[in-house]
């Protein structure tokens, strides 16, 4: 073989050699890019089920937070309603015809009042006179006391050893205490 020819068949194997190699890369390639969008894919929809999953997330959280906004909403009118129906009980006891009042406080007074207390009525109290005329007033030695400041409607007996405030005020208080919730179930009867 002459020279011209073993260099001829260097270049044509270099040649093939090259274009073999330009093959295997060029499939490598395609390998990797298939390889690569593949991964892509999986990586794209496990963002999206990650995305799913953070806005149900979001969206339970919003919907709990407008359940517990509302709630709280419905459970402040509630009050209100409530706060209403004592507050009108009040004044219907600060407005109670002098025989009702006369009545009521000569029960309170046979109940709570002690020998020597002094009866120390509201400014607005319009009975005073009359209570002081109770036979548990002479019975018990109870004194008497016009204008008393801080008093919610009716009267607080002060005494020797501690007072007590059975003023209306403080009489709804306790029945409130005591009864808000069932008034509450009567009231708002839940469906």
């Amino acid at each position: 073989m002459s020279k011209e020819g073993i260099v001829e068949r260097i270049l044509s194997d270099a040649e093939d050699r090259a274009q073999a190699t330009i093959a295997a890369a060029q499939k490598r390639a395609e390998e990797i890019i298939a390889e690569a969008n593949e991964s892509a894919e999986r990586e794209e929809k496990g963002v999206k089920a990650e995305v799913a999953g953070k806005c149900a997330a979001i969206k339970s959280g919003k919907e709990a937070e407008a359940r517990l906004d509302s709630a709280k909403i419905l459970l402040t009118q509630k009050r209100r309603v409530i706060d209403s129906i004592y507050e009108r009980a009040l004044n219907q006891l600060k407005e109670l015809k002098k025989a009702e009042a006369v009545a009521f406080a000569d029960k309170i007074l046979q109940r709570y009042a002690e020998d020597g207390d002094t009866i120390a009525f509201a400014s607005d109290f319009k009975y005073a006179q009359e209570i002081s005329r109770l036979d548990i007033c002479a019975e018990k030695k109870l004194k008497i006391a016009l204008n008393a400041e801080g008093v919610d409607g009716g009267f607080v007996l002060r005494g020797k050893i501690a007072d007590k405030d059975v003023s209306y005020g403080a009489l709804l208080l306790a029945d409130r205490e005591q009864y808000e919730v069932e008034i509450a179930a009567a009231v708002f009867l839940d469906k």
